[in-house]
């Protein structure tokens, strides 16, 4: 049986790590290269690093600090916020990131996903996803952009299946609805998008309970579980969660 996986996402706004609640009200919690290196000490099996003002600002990558993350971990490492073009994934892989996640940009230019895919792998290629309960859509959820400010005219479902086509190698689905609440995960539409894709959807938004971990894993059939509160808070340790799934029958890498 495939091993599930605990991943700890940095969310990065000038230089420093940052924390909110359905995108709100984002305070300061630390240096993420710091922070990256505690996770990976503790057992993390990857991470994740957004540059939550990248897309809102325009512009790129921040490549020294994705460098200097890297630098401390010996584990995947997603970097997202600001790719917008094949250079930009380039520079990102270059600077020590194994993936990057596309999420405003690969709604506004659908094109990169498939280019960054032949010409990196599909594996390189992430599909970052914002979604929130919207009973106008076909699946019951729109799709958002630009840090879940920008709704778009997308259907979660629609557009998870248009990235794989494209090329996407894995989802990073996050409910915009349980981001920050620490209240569980979305569970219904993790299971709709797991069951509905061929490639790795990871749980993001709303862990704050092992149970909550579990949940996601069993119930919402997802690969993965992101997770940031929970850590970044210092109640819980990636080795204390991973031997509390592992007694919850969730098979870990320990």
């Amino acid at each position: 049986m495939l091993k599930k996986r605990i991943i700890v996402c940095l969310d990065v706004k000038d230089g420093r790590t940052t924390k909110g609640v359905k995108f709100q009200n984002n305070v300061d919690i630390g240096d993420p290269v710091e922070m990256a290196a505690e996770y990976y000490r503790q057992g993390v099996d990857e991470l994740v690093f957004y540059d939550i003002m990248a897309s809102a600002r325009g512009r790129g990558p921040i490549l020294d600090l994705i460098a200097r993350v890297a630098s401390q971990v010996f584990i995947p490492f997603c970097v997202g916020g600001g790719i917008g073009t094949l250079d930009d994934i380039r520079s990102t892989i270059l600077a020590g990131a194994e993936k990057v996640s596309l999420n405003s940009q690969a709604v506004k230019h659908p094109e990169l996903i498939k280019e960054g895919a032949r010409v990196f792998g599909n594996q390189c290629i992430v599909l970052g996803m914002d979604a929130a309960k919207d009973e106008a859509m076909p699946s019951g959820y729109r799709v958002y952009i630009n840090g879940g400010r920008v709704a778009t005219e997308l259907d979660a479902l629609d557009w998870a299946k248009k990235a794989v086509e494209l090329g996407a190698g894995e989802i990073v689905l996050n409910s915009i609805d349980a981001d920050g609440t620490r209240s569980g995960y979305e569970l219904n539409l993790t299971r709709m998008i797991s069951e509905n894709v061929e490639v790795p959807v990871i749980a993001s938004g709303g862990g704050g309970t092992v149970q909550h971990l579990a949940d996601v894993l069993k119930e919402g059939k997802a690969d993965a579980a992101l997770i940031a509160s929970m850590v970044h808070s210092g109640d819980y340790t990636i080795g204390g969660i991973k031997t509390e799934l592992a007694n919850l029958s969730v098979p870990v890498r320990m």
